[in-house]
């Protein structure tokens, strides 16, 4: 897992935590579980009952009192943060998997499929055998006709990036292209340095 998509995962777990929590608080309050079932709400929350608002008219007027441009501003807030959460989950849309990829070009040659899980591995395997390098892990994304490869590389201390990279493209992305028939996709490659003690010289 990449750290992008570890935070976007994240990022998306507290956003539903957040979400069903309130959802629950609304819930309870509307079906008037508290009284049903003795429960104590939480301290300052607003809505206990069914007959509860979220905002009194004494808080309405308040706010209204602040100016023409208070409630403009909040309804232009919302309407901002929801195009920033469509926003972002088109981009997490647009990064999915191909899931299958055209073997000899597109349309492929009688319907013959490469799962982008075997052609990812594949490449990471082969990767992971090339000098200097400790790890390797690959992820294909995209649609099948433009798919992008991404490639993270642990370099050993002695590993050189510069020759690293020139094995990595005449060796494992070479072997995918010439295999599948497919032309050089768009390719990410992230290069980070295994951690090491340093050595002590005399």
């Amino acid at each position: 897992m990449t750290p992008r998509s570890a935070l976007n995962r994240s990022l998306l777990a507290l956003t539903g935590l957040v979400l069903l929590g309130g959802g629950l608080l609304v819930l309870f309050a509307g079906l008037d579980l508290y009284r049903r079932h003795d429960l104590v709400p939480p301290a300052g929350w607003p809505l206990t009952t069914p007959t509860d608002v979220l905002l009194g008219s004494a808080d309405r007027a308040r706010w209204s009192s602040q100016g023409w441009w208070w409630w403009p501003a909040v309804i232009a807030a919302l309407a901002l943060t929801a195009l920033i959460a469509l926003g972002w989950l088109l981009a997490q849309l647009s990064r999915r998997r191909p899931g299958s990829l055209p073997v000899g070009g597109t349309p492929p040659q009688e319907g013959v499929e490469l799962r982008d899980r075997a052609l990812s591995d594949a490449i990471a395997n082969e990767a992971g055998a090339l000098p200097g390098i400790e790890h390797a892990a690959v992820h294909i994304t995209g649609r099948p006709a433009h798919h992008r490869t991404h490639v993270r590389l642990t370099l050993t201390p002695e590993g050189a990036p510069g020759a690293t990279l020139g094995a990595l493209c005449e060796g494992p992305l070479s072997t995918a292209r010439w295999s599948t028939g497919l032309p050089d996709p768009p390719t990410e490659v992230r290069v980070q340095v295994t951690r090491h003690r340093p050595h002590r010289v005399e």
